[in-house]
């Protein structure tokens, strides 16, 4: 093939035969346009150099372009940066790149991590022959966006499109299926692909185990994620973490405790994270002896310095109320994160020590770590055991700085602390700027204002969630029937309950026939009340507390000492109980039952916790107890109250 330079030009007359060059994006003319237009200047025709320095020159341009192309791709899709990714696709198509799978794969993931599934869609229809990167992009970008029962559907879809294409899928399809369907609770789906992957033959790999182990943990079927873990030909650290975490999950110490001393006895040692599931385990359990063992094996591995391994340490600690420790272990910490830094504020919200939360708060910002959203609803949510509104006045004052008052879960927790601390006005207002209150948020105000004796409000609201086409469930339902019980409406309470068993079709949880129970018995119908009671399969304290006070009230005591019985047989290390009970004896005057009582309590019970009254002054809140002279200005109270009496 001839054509024109306008450079220098290298002089020839004839050729034997056609030069089968390399197509190339500029324009040239066909060998009959060539032969049609005579040579000029004297029969000298200006030619391109050899056939091999061309196709090479091509080729190396061509590589380059898409080297080029594939590493911004990557960039685009790794910072998702949708317009640079955009600008890179079209230059792919002008280049003539597109016959490049890998690059049209590059493309795809772009669009999917970004969040932009139409145009994911419409290039996967434009590409002809799809391999199993193509379907892996798609099917593993969709499984970790989270829970959306539309894209949900179309990993389904795009898996059998895969299996109609006769695509063969591997170890990685399989893992973000099993992980979708972890995110989305679907068990059934998890076993038809758990049937596919058996005879598939994938199940010996370990990521395969580990999303089986994980989603059959997760559901709560941990006999079944044991038999994948014994069936698993290979098992790296992944999978041994992956089974720990399912006993640890469903808080089953002893089973956790005996796979782990397994996994020593295998030769496997551990992580970050096999050491953060016991810890997890020992603070959710209660068993807070375990939590040392761990600790000191934690340091004799040189794992006490990792920040996960720390931030769970200072949790269980926390949960199991021993603050002191987990202050001292924060402390220690050779380097802190938002998490750690969350985890000791709300451990100190949780024992009610609100002055000193706030004070790890300003040292946070102090230390320019700026909480978050989840932080900021995670502390509001333990501050709220605090019985002053100081500091969620101060944490609400914060997140108005921030820009974070627009949250759902933020303002979720605002109008649960507001309410538990007796600003019920505070929290509807709260409840006011929420747009579109979801179930939580509905639920949160109905039972602040049962909470606080409102229960018109409570009844108002619930009515207007059932407007507004939010279906309740059995927590919405417990907080309308609890606030008709404290108010005495025992006909809007029974029509409550009828509503959710017979319209709604839910069970009643202990937590619900104890509200009804609370609510027939305040209202006088003491033999209704214990027949339900007797009828109930399970019984708690609470439930007989309630019922006795009303036999008190109304003088019933053959059936308050029938409850008493009851109360003493279910709980019986309990010094409420005994109180409750030696209150009954008393106030029938039979004393030598009373001591009895007392007796009993003295050698069955610890100390009893003394009742207390406290105020909220400068910062500090001043708590008093009966005959208490233990005060730092107790001789200055004393004598303040002798004058004034």
């Amino acid at each position: 093939m001839l054509a024109k330079r306008r450079t220098r030009s290298i002089y020839t007359v004839h050729f034997d035969r056609p030069l089968a060059l390399a197509p190339t994006n500029s324009a040239a003319p066909s060998e009959s346009q060539t032969n049609q237009n005579p040579p000029q200047n004297g029969g000298v025709t200006e030619v391109p150099f050899r056939d091999s320095e061309s196709t090479r020159s091509n080729r190396s341009l061509v590589d380059s372009t898409r080297a080029l192309c594939s590493s911004a791709l990557k960039i685009a899709a790794k910072c998702r940066l949708l317009r640079e990714g955009k600008r890179v696709h079209a230059r792919v198509v002008k280049s003539g790149l597109c016959s490049f799978l890998s690059l049209q794969n590059q493309v795809l993931d772009v669009y999917v991590k970004c969040g932009q599934y139409c145009d994911a869609r419409t290039l996967l229809d434009e590409i002809p022959m799809k391999n199993v990167v193509t379907w892996n992009t798609l099917i593993c970008d969709v499984a970790a966006r989270g829970t959306d029962t539309e894209l949900f559907t179309d990993l389904v879809i795009y898996f059998r499109r895969m299996l109609k294409e006769s695509v063969n899928p591997d170890f990685l399809t399989f893992n973000g299926l099993l992980r979708a369907c972890v995110e989305y609770d679907d068990i059934q789906l998890g076993r038809q692909l758990h049937c596919f992957i058996a005879k598939y033959g994938v199940r010996v790999n370990c990521f395969v185990s580990n999303g089986l182990i994980s989603l059959y943990g997760k559901c709560g079927r941990v006999e079944e994620a044991r038999q994948v873990f014994d069936e698993a030909a290979y098992r790296d650290l992944a999978v041994w973490n992956a089974m720990l975490y399912c006993y640890a999950s469903t808080l089953s110490a002893e089973e956790a405790f005996g796979f782990f001393n397994l996994m020593q006895l295998a030769g496997v040692k551990g992580d970050e994270f096999t050491f953060s599931s016991l810890l997890s385990c020992c603070a959710t359990s209660g068993q807070w002896r375990l939590v040392d063992q761990i600790h000191g094996l934690a340091i004799r591995l040189s794992f006490d310095a990792d920040i996960l391994v720390s931030s769970v340490l200072v949790n269980a600690c926390g949960k199991n109320g021993r603050i002191d420790d987990a202050h001292k272990a924060f402390r220690m910490m050779p380097s802190r994160n938002v998490v750690s830094w969350t985890t000791i504020i709300v451990g100190y919200g949780r024992v009610a020590d609100g002055l000193m939360a706030m004070k790890l708060i300003q040292e946070m910002l102090q230390k320019d770590f700026h909480p978050d959203e989840l932080t900021l609803a995670s502390v509001l949510s333990s501050c709220s055991n605090t019985s002053s509104s100081s500091e969620i006045m101060q944490i609400h004052a914060h997140t108005i700085k921030s820009g974070l008052e627009s949250f759902l879960s933020v303002l979720n927790s605002l109008i649960n602390a507001y309410s538990r601390c007796g600003h019920i006005d505070s929290a509807s207002k709260c409840f006011g700027l929420v747009d579109e209150p979801d179930l939580v948020t509905w639920g949160t105000i109905i039972r602040g204002y049962g909470f606080n004796g409102l229960a018109k409000e409570a009844t108002e609201d619930f009515e207007k969630m059932l407007s507004c086409g939010i279906w309740p469930d059995k927590i919405a339902f417990l907080g309308v029937i609890s606030a008709c019980a404290h108010a005495g409406m025992v006909s809007k309470g029974l029509h409550y309950f009828d509503l959710m068993t017979n319209t709604y079709r839910l069970v009643p949880d202990v937590e619900q026939y104890a509200s009804l129970i609370d609510l027939a018995a305040r209202a006088g119908l003491l033999d209704e009340a214990y027949d339900l009671l007797t009828k109930l399969p399970e019984l708690n304290a609470e439930m007989l507390g309630a019922f006795m006070g009303a036999c008190k009230v109304y003088g019933n005591e053959k059936l308050a000492h029938e409850a008493a019985e009851m109360l003493l047989s279910i709980e019986p290390n309990d010094t409420v109980n005994y109180s409750l009970t030696s209150n009954i004896y008393a106030s029938e005057g039979r004393w030598t039952e009373v001591a009895r009582l007392r007796e009993k309590m003295r050698d069955r019970c610890d100390d009893k916790v003394a009742g207390c009254s406290w105020i909220h002054l400068s910062g500090h809140i001043q708590a008093f107890v009966s005959s208490d002279k233990s005060h730092p200005q107790a001789f200055e109270i004393h004598a303040l109250l002798g004058m004034l009496l």
